[in-house]
């Protein structure tokens, strides 16, 4: 067999021309695939780093809307939070929280901000770390202080100088104005779905600007990120048992939303990889009619060995390790060159890149899977020449 391999390569060389048409579909066929995988991957890699790593146990939860004369809606106010507590599992806690849209001033500086009041520890589950100063305490949340922490680009465009802790700043909120201390500032991060650009004490919100307020979203920390998913599912199905309304309460998390575009970009890979192997057939069907050309020209080397004693066999075998080499060599050359138009392309994209190792070996074995099924009809021609009229030419 090894023999059978060596003389395949010198019979590649002794007819390049042909040999680099036959291996030309073999390699666009297998560098496609990993082209195609290898960005599939690499943009699912770069929207798990957009959304981050924290907060994939959490779980948002939000007032929902009437359907078709349905008016049962949940209040998403303290006794919500204990129905969930109680009634579905899986849930570490729950935090509730509002959006306001405020003006902040400092001296001469103004300028409209989006700002949340939180309950203490609600920061902490996104991992968020601070640059300067502390988080709220207990106490703050409980006696609504006025104390606010700021995310770096809201401390840098209100304190381009630095040392933001410490000073006051203004609210207005309603028509109202309120002063409120800075105690932290966050540190610069680029991913994760929380990005606000300031916090205050719900417990403030509570007292002085709603009272008893229903929250504007509630976020529910499941007990492991694996467990998020089914968590979404069990708040919907809860909510809508109680009121029969499918619709009562909008419900989603950061980490069914990442695995839905996993699958979506996967599923989207796969159709464009079948596609490209396409061309694999292709080649491989190309391969065929030239192995078909090369038994016609090789007939009194046939005739030759089997007249010294080669059986059918070995010649199948010897034109089956021709045509397989010829994909052999092909995948070998495709998989390289797919992994290099990657990288250029993922260097331009300054996207980070990610070989899908499984579809590099998958595709280099269908290549050689291609060789032997379409160079088989070719060796069964071949190992059934007569000798007689092998030798003869004819």
């Amino acid at each position: 067999m090894l023999e059978d391999f060596i003389y395949a390569l010198q019979s590649f060389t002794r007819n390049k021309t042909r040999t680099f048409l036959s291996l030309l579909g073999i390699i666009i066929g297998v560098a496609s695939v990993i082209v195609i995988t290898s960005m599939g991957s690499s943009s699912t890699k770069q929207i798990a780093d957009t959304f981050g790593t924290a907060g994939l146990d959490v779980v948002s939860v939000s007032g929902g809307r009437i359907t078709r004369g349905r008016n049962a809606t949940f209040l998403l106010d303290e006794s919500f939070r204990t129905e969930l507590f109680d009634n579905v599992p899986h849930i570490k806690k729950i935090w509730y929280k509002n959006s306001l849209s405020t003006t902040m001033s400092y001296r001469e500086s103004s300028a409209s901000v989006s700002c949340t009041a939180i309950e203490t520890g609600y920061l902490e589950i996104y991992n968020k770390e601070l640059e300067d100063g502390q988080f709220f305490n207990v106490t703050d949340n409980e006696e609504g202080t006025q104390k606010i922490i700021l995310s770096h680009d809201t401390a840098e465009d209100f304190f381009p100088e630095g040392d933001a802790v410490g000073k006051k700043v203004m609210l207005v909120v309603d028509k109202v104005t309120f002063g409120f201390e800075v105690i932290g500032v966050l540190k610069a991060q680029s991913s994760g779905m929380e990005n606000g650009a300031a916090y205050i004490p719900r417990g403030f919100y509570d007292k002085k600007i709603k009272p008893n307020p229903t929250a504007g979203t509630i976020m529910v920390q499941a007990v492991s990120s694996d467990k998020a998913p089914v968590l979404v599912d069990l708040i919907k199905d809860y909510c809508t048992e109680k009121t029969g309304n499918a619709y009562a309460v909008m419900v989603s998390s950061m980490q069914s939303m990442l695995d839905q575009m996993s699958d979506i970009q996967s599923t989207m890979s796969m159709m464009l990889s079948a596609i490209a192997a396409i061309s694999l057939l292709v080649g491989g069907i190309g391969i065929m009619n030239i192995m078909i050309v090369t038994v016609t020209e090789r007939k009194q080397e046939i005739g030759i060995r089997k007249a010294l004693g080669a059986s059918p066999a070995d010649i199948r075998q010897q034109f089956l390790i021709e045509s397989s080499s010829i994909t052999l060599v092909g995948g070998i050359i495709g998989v390289l060159l797919g992994i290099i138009i990657s990288l250029i392309v993922e260097y331009i994209q300054k996207q980070a890149f990610i070989i899908n190792y499984q579809a590099c070996i998958i595709a280099f074995i269908f290549s050689v899977f291609v060789g032997i099924f379409f160079g088989l009809n070719p060796a069964i021609r071949a190992s059934k020449l007569d000798p007689v009229v092998a030798l003869s030419g004819e």
